[in-house]
């Protein structure tokens, strides 16, 4: 319990500070409210989140992504508790936390690369895919050393370090990939089977450890992507737009130091 405490209060500090201030691209939909979802990749157990004296996220699991969360720009009193704690006994407790308006981001609770606990803001990048095509991302977001990313038994993502992510566009389908230690064909996760539906996104997060024997992978989905409802080529979309909300960020912070374990888990819809 000390060590869960130690490592929240000094992620949250982290949230703290970095949440302003953090993104700067263009709107994608309306500018008052923020679409936020958050990942989960270290160790730690589940919490309930309060927002405004309401339970918003009841029983948080480990490696899951939660949200889309759709919040008007406002300001909002946040508590973290354990699962089934009133909320008279917060873990955290943030009053009048500033929310922005048109945000679309995933925030990552993960490991560095030598294991420590971090938090990691990813814009999600939402701009329209021509018919046929789909989009490919891979995050590093695990205590691992440089990896490939293989699709079919090649190569298709090279090198890629922890915290950074590779994204391609490709050709709607099924494949199965895994990820190798970079340039060597040493599988350290997968195969998977992914199914690559054309206009959306597919976000693929590797977490957890490999000295703990911990990796897994963690799949988020983003639809609605086509050039424009029917599919059929209009011009390109924007990408997700500005201001991260910190209390998230803080929220975040608490599911990241609470975690404990892994899964394999999908969000049909952001």
């Amino acid at each position: 319990m000390r060590r869960i405490r130690q490592a929240l209060a000094g992620l949250a500090v982290v949230a703290v500070g970095a949440a302003i201030g953090m993104f700067s691209v263009t709107p994608g939909y309306a500018a008052d409210t923020s679409k936020v979802s958050v990942v989960h990749g270290i160790p730690g157990q589940p919490v309930d989140v309060y927002v405004n004296g309401k339970k918003t996220l009841p029983n948080f699991q480990p490696a899951t992504v939660a949200g889309p969360l759709e919040l008007p720009a406002g300001k909002y009193d946040i508590v973290l508790t354990k699962p089934g704690d009133p909320i008279t006994s917060p873990i955290l407790k943030v009053d009048q936390a500033a929310v922005p308006g048109g945000a679309n981001i995933s925030l990552v609770a993960h490991l560095t690369a030598d294991g420590k606990p971090t938090l990691t803001p990813f814009v999600n990048d939402t701009s329209k895919l021509a018919v046929g095509k789909a989009r490919l991302i891979v995050r590093h977001t695990a205590a691992a050393p440089a990896v490939d990313v293989r699709a079919g038994g090649q190569p298709v993502l090279k090198n890629l370090t922890n915290p950074n992510q590779a994204k391609a566009e490709v050709t709607a389908g099924s494949l199965s990939a895994d990820v190798v230690l970079a340039g060597t064909s040493t599988v350290v996760l997968g195969p998977a089977n992914l199914t690559l539906a054309e206009g959306t996104a597919t976000i693929v997060y590797a977490i957890g450890s490999a000295t703990d024997k911990t990796l897994t992978l963690v799949v988020q989905k983003i639809e609605g992507l086509h050039s424009n409802p029917s599919g059929v080529p209009s011009g390109t979309g924007g990408r997700a737009d500005t201001g991260a909300a910190w209390w998230v960020y803080v929220l975040i912070a608490v599911g990241a130091a609470l975690l404990l374990g892994g899964g394999y888990r999908q969000v049909r819809r952001v």
